[in-house]
């Protein structure tokens, strides 16, 4: 199978998830689902299936948890330097609005646009890799084409 990439701490959020799922939430599921049993007739207790449902939630996030955390390979991002690759961190300034935006690309399981981290397969990290400062680039997006000039590459 095709190795996941991940940086270090989306390799931990991920462990930390799996963790919280597995000690936490998976034994109040099961305490929930006992006591509606108690409540008598399953067929109309809605506390009974509404637990039931969050157990089968619970139980699918944890098999995808460890799937993903099965194909993981951790990039350590602090000792790469030069063009944009998977761990870098790109300051953006998009050429029609002067607008800056900075993200972190990263793999797929961890991306979260919102929070500035951009997936891998996303058409903007694939046409920012191999790419340097002060390169442009353009992108064909869903909203249209957009150009964008790179200010900035770290890498932590």
């Amino acid at each position: 199978m095709e190795k996941i990439p991940l940086t270090r701490a989306g390799h931990a959020a991920l462990n930390e998830e799996l963790k919280k799922l597995k000690s936490e939430e998976r034994p109040a599921v099961i305490r929930a689902i006992a006591e509606a049993r108690e409540h008598g007739d399953l067929s109309e207790n809605a506390e009974y299936h509404a637990a039931r449902e969050k157990q089968s939630f619970i139980e699918g996030r944890v098999k995808e948890l460890e799937g993903i955390l099965s194909l993981a390979e951790v990039i350590d991002t602090s000792k790469l330097s030069g063009t944009i690759k998977f761990g870098a961190v790109v300051t953006l300034v998009d050429e029609d609005t002067d607008e800056e935006k900075t993200y972190q690309i990263v793999g797929e399981p961890e991306a979260d646009l919102e929070k500035g981290k951009l997936n891998i397969k996303s058409p903007l990290a694939r046409a920012l890799i191999g790419k340097d400062e002060g390169d442009s680039v353009e992108v064909r997006t869903p909203g249209g084409e957009r150009a964008y000039e790179i200010l900035k590459i770290e890498y932590s």
